[in-house]
């Protein structure tokens, strides 16, 4: 898969993340993400997506088909709740179903099932 594993690993060494922090913000296991960044394993489809949403990168620079990637500024976002919920899912992508979830729903619902799901996380 190109050169996934170094794109994958310098992302992460750039994010200053462990290789268990990095597992634990995917869903995935340490092992896997060693794996992945020794060439062992590649990631499905969907696992892949998922890497270039945490980083924000499309998944052409993550597989090494292109040398750069386009990053959204913080001027692209109208207002800066949108930015700011924005953020939280790029560092939280285990939150997307709300996102997809919350386009006719308001602010305070949208917090009321965070704090829900956080709930339940801690348990």
């Amino acid at each position: 898969m190109g050169d996934f594993q170094n794109v994958f690993k310098r992302l992460r060494l750039k994010s200053g993340l462990t290789q268990q922090e990095m597992a634990n913000k995917l869903g995935l296991s340490r092992s896997t993400i060693g794996m992945y960044e020794n060439g062992d394993r590649e990631p499905n489809f969907e696992v892949l997506e998922t890497i270039a949403d945490f980083f924000n990168v499309d998944m052409n620079y993550l597989i090494g088909k292109k040398d750069t990637t386009e990053i959204i500024p913080d001027t692209y976002y109208l207002n800066e709740d949108a930015r700011d919920m924005a953020q939280f899912m790029f560092e939280n992508p285990e939150y997307k179903v709300l996102f997809d979830a919350s386009k006719n729903v308001k602010k305070e619902d949208i917090n009321f099932v965070k704090e829900m799901i956080d709930r339940f996380s801690q348990s």
